[in-house]
């Protein structure tokens, strides 16, 4: 299939899906989320392992505000993108992230989500959100699953950048090198001895052991419509897409 804004590739039962925004420096819009879903649909019979890749210098920097700025305030919704994220945290596949540079806002919502978190020496994270007045609604429930409350809460309020090696020792990440192809290559080789009807019942039975993602759907859902409905976050958005300068910069 032509895809748009991903790249995909099959390899036996591991499905590597790359973001690949190169106009856009990697950022989510609804078309993004929409191929993926289309890929994930595919994985759901046969495929073991996915691993979402993106590009050297950025893994996903967040929401596109060029598209959210031109689409009308309200009509926004952050629905399919959560979807997404169960999808990929609870799906019957492995799903391993590969991050190389740049994971922003809702690029640590695609980390968080996943069941492995691979990375090079140049990765790094960050939430900006309420920088523009905004909050990683969507993005916490899955952060807080993987690295805890209070971790969560600081990477929020600072909305400053961590290093891999920060990353890694809150349990964001599981494993990083210099050459994280190869480390990657070396999990795969782990993985790719499990089979199907395995990874099914252990990820039904932790997904039975935590529902907690699905019971913060909807307040995170509501949350996010809210912050993007706001018109002074709006105008923030606006004047950032138009003149590059933050709502606190004169």
């Amino acid at each position: 299939m032509n895809y748009q804004t991903i790249q995909v590739r099959f390899q036996g039962s591991v499905c590597f899906l790359q973001f690949h925004r190169l106009e856009a420096n990697n950022t989510i819009n609804d078309r993004l989320v929409e191929e993926c879903h289309q890929v994930l649909d595919l994985c759901e019979e046969s495929i073991t392992v996915v691993v979402l890749e993106g590009l050297p210098e950025v893994f996903c920097f967040g929401a596109d505000f060029q598209e959210i700025h031109a689409q009308l305030a309200g009509k926004h919704s952050p629905e399919p993108l959560y979807d997404l994220w169960l999808k990929l945290a609870k799906g019957p596949y492995v799903t391993v992230s590969h991050v190389r540079g740049k994971a922003n806002a809702g690029g640590v919502g695609f980390v968080a989500v996943s069941d492995i978190v691979l990375a090079d020496q140049t990765a790094q994270f960050s939430l900006s959100e309420l920088l523009f007045g905004l909050f990683p609604a969507c993005v916490l429930p899955f952060l807080i699953r993987r690295i805890g409350f209070q971790k969560a809460h600081y990477l929020t309020l600072m909305t400053q950048t961590i290093s891999v090696q920060q990353a890694h020792t809150w349990g964001l990440v599981d494993a990083y090198e210099t050459q994280s192809e190869v480390l990657l290559r070396k999990h795969l080789l782990r993985l790719r001895c499990l089979s199907k009807k395995a990874i099914m019942r252990y990820k039904c039975y932790m997904n039975g052991l935590d529902d907690s993602l699905l019971q913060a759907k909807s307040l995170a859902v509501a949350a996010n419509l809210d912050v993007f409905s706001d018109q002074e976050n709006l105008a923030g958005i606006l004047r950032y897409v138009e003149k590059g300068k933050f709502p606190w910069e004169d």
